[in-house]
Parts: C-alpha cells; structure tokens; sequence
C-alpha cells in the first residue's frame, strides 16, 4: 500500500480515537431533588420530587437544546398531573428556562455531568455509552424511593462547621 493511502485511515483512526479523548468523563450521577425549589407540600414533602429527579437526569447528561426544551416541558407536565396546579407547574417550567441555562456555572446547569462550558452539545456514541453506564450504575447502587437529600450549599456549610466543632475520639 502506497504512504498516500495509509495517510485517509490514520487521519480517520486519529479522529476517532480523538473524539473518545476529547469527550471526557462524565461525572457519576447526582441529584437533589428539586434545586432551588422544594420537592414537594408540607403535607407530602416528596410530591413531585420524582419529577425534578428524570429532569435532573436529563439535565445532568445534556445535549442540544432541543433536548433541554423537552426535559422542561416533561417536568411541567410530571408536575401538573401530580398536582393539578398550573400555577405550581409553570412557574417551575420557567425558572428552569432560565434557571437551567448551561451559561451558569451551577450544579443544576444544562449538562452539570460533564466539565463546564459544554453548552448545547449533541452526545456522541462514546459520551452516551458513558451515560447509559453511569445511570445504570446509579440505579444498581442507590435507593430510588429515598428522597433524602443533602443540598450542595448545605453540605458546605456543614464541612465549613466540621473546623469549629471539637473532634470526637
């Protein structure tokens, strides 16, 4: 084989194998519940805690932002059947309109699994592999009817208050 044919498959095998480096690891999956929002009543704490819990799924994985319009859209309609509360509903759908944008450099951003400034980025094969690997060890390895969660500000707060507490032994 002439150097001029070998040169199309190691520039497509460098491509491709450039693509999986480039792509970067997805963080495991995380959530908590409703951000900046509660998860449910003060009757029934976890009414559609399930609903913001999908979303965060799909918002932790990201993609275009077609996907990102259907995820809100999702969660407004999760919502409104567990509540029959358009108000409650629509007003949940436009802070994450808003709110989600992967402009912000916030834990419940568009895409928070992956590095920050990946934007409305379609996944490639590698980058969904990853997600269905991560998410179905997620399912493996925790308690999906358990809605006890630690809000990142929270957990801050709590090591910040580890330094001024007398250690136990």
């Amino acid at each position: 084989m002439s150097s001029h044919h070998r040169l199309p498959i190691f520039i497509t095998v460098f491509f491709l194998s450039a693509q999986n480096v480039t792509a970067g690891e997805i963080d495991d999956f995380i959530s908590d519940g409703c951000s900046q929002f509660p998860n449910g009543t003060f009757t029934q704490k976890n009414l559609w805690c399930d609903c913001c819990i999908t979303h965060d799924i799909a918002y932790w994985q990201g993609g275009n932002l077609k996907l990102k319009k259907q995820a809100d859209k999702d969660l407004r309609a999760c919502v409104l059947n567990k509540t029959n509360n358009f108000l409650l509903a629509n007003t949940m759908y436009f802070g994450v309109i808003i709110g989600g944008l992967p402009i912000f450099p916030t834990w419940y951003r568009w895409g928070y699994g992956w590095r920050y400034g990946r934007g409305f980025k379609s996944l490639n094969l590698f980058e969904k592999k990853k997600v269905e690997e991560k998410l179905k060890n997620y399912y493996t390895t925790s308690n999906p009817n358990t809605y006890d969660f630690k809000h990142p500000v929270k957990l801050l707060i709590e090591k910040k208050l580890q330094l001024f507490l007398p250690k136990r032994e």
